[in-house]
């Protein structure tokens, strides 16, 4: 029992970290139908709550059983590490109606009465249709419920991958997994990944490695399985989700405002997590331009480093400026 990835001597020169937001759409959608999801989400629901029933995301539902298949055609696994939502919708989008709907069907007969259902019995109709519907839902979904507050959740995200690849570099593949998730097991004797799980899958990965995907809505479960073609895939929970709808804590240091500056101080005071400038001015309400200059200053003064991760510069506090928060913090006190 359990899911088994079986590295070959390319896998392991291939393991890569991406973000998902068409994921985080989906998973965000399965939140809202399943309340073990739901505790470290509540601000989030209750301001999309009376948006999303006006949605009406029965079909996305009804495909997202509580065990056994969800659709493999909804989820490719994104190309880059900073793809948009739109370019992984356009893949959906132009999925091949021909395997759609043995992978529709293989979903809803894992529901009870789904697959005689109207909604159920509308989808495997017409694929070419199914598909159509389904995108378009999923849109909406995004700009409802997940949009608003990208710039949030990708800091979350990249945060985590950057603490992954550390672990990674400083531990190898055995400190990765053994950090990802508990029900997680790497043997080294046969270079195999394990997910501990009801059911059977088994993957030789075969050259193509493993694709690594933080995600907040997923949030707790970890999810393989993937079937060929598609690309192999390990999606598991972000680190950090109990601080991800909670304001900045506490008040800056008045000690530390008065050394740098008190917009400089919130903004190193705000830096828990790496996070770039467009997270960083929306979690502060602050323009980009400020939050960049602030940055620049406070990076030439030594206190803080800069790393691209895609498309993004993450900016991560030095240990100096580690030293001056956490000091600043006690005098406060």
């Amino acid at each position: 029992m359990g899911f088994h990835y079986r590295f070959g001597p390319g896998d392991l020169l291939r393991c890569r970290f991406a973000v998902s937001p068409r994921w985080e759409t989906q998973e965000a959608v399965r939140t809202l139908l399943r309340p073990h999801r739901q505790a470290h989400h509540l601000p989030w629901l209750r301001r999309v709550r009376t948006a999303a029933e006006v949605l009406d995301l029965r079909p996305l539902w009804l495909l997202m059983p509580r065990t056994g298949h969800n659709p493999d055609f909804l989820s490719p696994a994104p190309l880059g590490p900073s793809v948009t939502f739109e370019e992984e919708l356009a893949r959906v989008r132009a999925a091949d109606p021909g395997p759609v709907r043995e992978d529709l069907r293989r979903s809803l007969v894992c529901t009870p009465g789904a697959l005689e259902s109207d909604i159920g019995q509308r989808l495997l109709a017409d694929p070419v249709r199914a598909v159509r519907e389904l995108t378009d839902l999923m849109e909406r979904a995004w700009e409802t419920l997940v949009a608003p507050d990208w710039p949030r959740l990708r800091a979350l995200l990249e945060a985590d991958i950057l603490f992954h690849s550390r672990r990674l570099t400083a531990g190898g593949l055995q400190a990765l997994f053994d950090g990802l998730h508990p029900d997680l097991r790497w043997h080294g004797d046969t270079d195999t990944l394990t997910i501990d799980r009801p059911g059977r899958h088994d993957r030789a990965l075969d050259g193509q490695g493993l694709l690594l995907m933080p995600s907040a809505f997923g949030w707790p479960e970890v999810v393989g399985g993937f079937d060929p073609p598609w690309q192999p895939t390990l999606v598991y929970p972000a680190r950090g989700i109990g601080s991800l709808w909670t304001a900045t804590a506490g008040p800056t240091p008045e000690a530390l405002a008065r050394l740098l500056g008190r917009a400089r101080a919130e903004v190193l005071c705000a830096l828990d997590e790496p996070a770039s400038t467009t997270a960083l001015a929306h979690r502060l309400g602050l323009a980009p331009s400020t939050v960049s200059a602030h940055l620049g200053i406070l990076q030439a003064a030594g206190l803080l480093t800069a790393a691209r991760h895609g498309h993004q510069v993450l900016y991560e506090r030095t240990p100096l400026a580690i030293a001056l928060t956490s000091v600043s913090h006690g005098d406060d006190d």
